[in-house]
């Protein structure tokens, strides 16, 4: 009689199998990203992340592989089942892959499967827009909350389901939403602590600064850059939506320039993706609360998916560390 076909694993199962390198395994997992490169002696290699609702991985796949030609013609967002070996490269999961199979219309349908292949915000996609849009009502500036409420109206839904990075932070779907809610909490806690700070702008520019994501993110179970977003980037895209809105809204020429600012730099350095550096009190506050919830996402993602009994997690590249996934002792602040 042949093997018996292994159970299905999740990427929080292969994650806490380090030291099994060799082990077996089969999982359904979406393709996140599908780069084509070449290696130094000339042979064609797919770099691969795949990905569940746990957290993701990546391979490498060279084109003597029969995996290669599936994953070419399948490409990112398709639903695969993979199979291979269990191995590690500098402390990071990456399998070695035997088998590529790409699901069919009918057997996406079957349900929950795709319950488990979306990670979703760990917090209320409709609780979160409840909270963003008091936010948008806590602005006391007329023309501000108009020109916020502009873009949003221009924007619609997509912002309710958009990621708010591809890989780096709160990247899964309501991700946007909860990262700018996140920030909009610090916010209100900092404020009093800043008084040079406008509240108002400060507020505005925070729930407008990555705005312009909407449009430059696109796919369904994959998330890549679109065409605008590649040419532009949100930075330029968000910045092109507050200044529509903000016309619209007569709002005041200083104000929208400042507004306009907070969007531009809230990425703090040029080779981020600012266009320029932060250089008002608003923009500077917006930049450092921008990067504060950014790092601490990555920590919550993280400590959400540690492997049961490890102490560390894998390398995280937005932190250039690993995590220690442990809390303290019970008696330490006691």
């Amino acid at each position: 009689m042949p093997d018996a076909a292994p159970a299905l694993s999740s990427v929080r199962d292969l994650k806490a199998l380090e030291g099994a390198n060799g082990q077996v395994f089969a999982s359904l997992l979406v393709v996140r990203k599908l780069a084509a490169k070449t290696a130094s002696n000339g042979n064609p290699f797919f770099g691969v992340d795949l990905g569940d609702r746990t957290g993701s991985f990546g391979c490498t796949v060279f084109s003597d592989n029969p995996a290669f030609e599936v994953l070419k013609a399948a490409g990112e967002g398709s639903v695969v089942r993979v199979e291979g070996k269990v191995d590690h490269f500098q402390g990071r999961l990456s399998p070695k892959l035997s088998r590529v199979t790409v699901l069919s219309e009918s057997e996406l349908g079957a349900p929950g499967l795709l319950d488990n292949l979306v990670e979703l915000a760990p917090e209320n996609a409709d609780a979160l827009w409840t909270e963003l849009t008091g936010f948008i009502e806590s602005i006391a500036h007329a023309e501000l909350k108009a020109t916020v409420r502009a873009v949003f109206e221009e924007v619609g839904d997509v912002f309710r389901w958009c990621p708010a990075a591809v890989s780096m932070h709160h990247a899964y779907r309501h991700g946007l939403l909860e990262h700018t809610v996140h920030m909009a909490r610090d916010a209100r806690a900092l404020l009093p602590l800043y008084t040079e700070v406008n509240a108002d702008l400060a507020m505005a520019g925070i729930l407008l600064h990555d705005t312009g994501k909407t449009i430059e993110y696109e796919g369904t179970l994959a998330t890549k850059r679109s065409r605008r977003g590649i040419l532009q980037g949100h930075v330029v895209l968000g910045y092109q939506l507050a200044r529509k809105a903000g016309k619209k809204a007569k709002l005041d020429d200083d104000l929208l320039e400042r507004l306009e600012h907070i969007i531009l730099s809230h990425q703090g350095e040029p080779e981020w993706g600012a266009a320029v550096y932060a250089a008002t009190p608003e923009a500077v506050f917006v930049s450092m609360i921008d990067n504060l919830d950014a790092k601490m996402g990555m920590v919550q993602r993280a400590l959400r998916q540690a492997p049961e009994g490890e102490e560390f997690s894998e390398r995280l590249p937005g932190l250039s560390a690993q995590l220690l996934t442990k809390p303290p002792h019970p008696a330490v602040g006691a």
